[in-house]
């Protein structure tokens, strides 16, 4: 099949499909007589994982390394494992993250109800943006 044909049916673009052979993630297809890349299932079969393993979470580095164990007959059940477990911290984290600042501008909206706008008379500071300030603060 031809590369748009490839694309298509793996769900990617054509500039995906020449991006991914460039980095090593598929391998260099056959030339046709005319110059045209020339793939066959087992390329489908490879894009279509790297697809999925990207929708999983996993980097292009992290399914290349899965592709390249599965090359040398490796087992990749534990590796893939622990690539997702990592993963799903990394996300906790960025939870706890969003929370916090979800916490902080919480607090910040809330301040802002209590605070009477003819009261901000600074030029150079919004009350309710200035965190040194009590919530029940003048400026």
């Amino acid at each position: 099949m031809k590369i748009g044909e490839l694309a298509s049916r793996g769900g990617v673009t054509a500039k995906t499909v020449r991006y991914y052979e460039s980095i090593g993630l598929l391998p260099a297809p056959e030339r046709r007589a005319n110059g045209y890349r020339e793939y066959d299932e087992a390329a489908l079969e490879q894009l279509r994982f790297v697809r999925d393993a990207q929708a999983s979470g996993l980097t292009l580095a992290e399914a290349g390394g899965i592709l390249h164990m599965k090359e040398r007959g490796e087992s990749t059940c534990e590796h893939s494992r622990a690539a997702l477990e990592r993963h799903l911290h990394d996300i906790d984290a960025q939870i706890a993250s969003l929370l916090a600042a979800k916490a902080e501008l919480t607090a910040l909206a809330r301040r802002a109800e209590s605070l009477d706008p003819e009261d901000c008379t600074d030029p150079h500071r919004c009350q309710v943006l200035a965190l040194d300030l009590p919530a029940e603060g003048k400026v």
